[in-house]
């Protein structure tokens, strides 16, 4: 795991210290549990329970070294309600060159463990992110992707 820091708002961190204590505490004890079941059901050679619990703790405990390695190296980065810029945790509203304001799409630019149900999430480093840092309703900006130059204009932040 990469040991860059995490810029990451204090809500996101009181929710990662929050599912680290379930993970490391009743996570694995349940998982623990699970296991042991399986194993009582005998040749754990063919036992699919087993297998499925003893999988499922790996994944649990990758997202539990995940967490810990963001809570270790974070920066705490405040937003500036009345700044009228695009910046750390905003969502932003783009509409794409040559698209309606109908089509718009909403980004939230900041770390994927901030991730909003229902809006995509751009890293503020790549180049969407980038591009949009330090800008304003109604401006135009481009950024470099895969499939060549693209513009977007910024539709509103919230």
């Amino acid at each position: 795991m990469s040991d860059s820091v995490h810029r990451i708002t204090r809500e996101t961190l009181e929710k990662l210290k929050a599912e680290y204590q379930d993970l490391t505490t009743v996570g694995r004890t349940e998982i623990a549990r699970v296991i042991e079941a399986a194993r009582a059901l005998g040749d754990l050679s063919e036992n699919g329970d087993y297998h499925a619990a003893k999988d499922e703790q790996g994944k649990m405990e990758a997202r539990i070294r995940q967490i810990d390695q963001v809570i270790r190296n974070h920066e705490i980065v405040e937003r500036d309600e009345n700044a009228g810029v695009v910046q750390h945790a905003s969502v932003v509203s783009v509409v794409y060159d040559g698209d309606t304001d109908d089509d718009a799409q909403e980004f939230f630019i900041g770390s994927i463990e901030e991730r909003t149900e229902g809006v995509a999430v751009a890293s503020p480093s790549s180049p969407l992110g980038e591009a949009l840092l330090g800008h304003g309703v109604g401006d135009t900006v481009e950024y470099e992707a895969p499939s060549g130059t693209l513009r977007v204009r910024i539709a509103g932040i919230r």
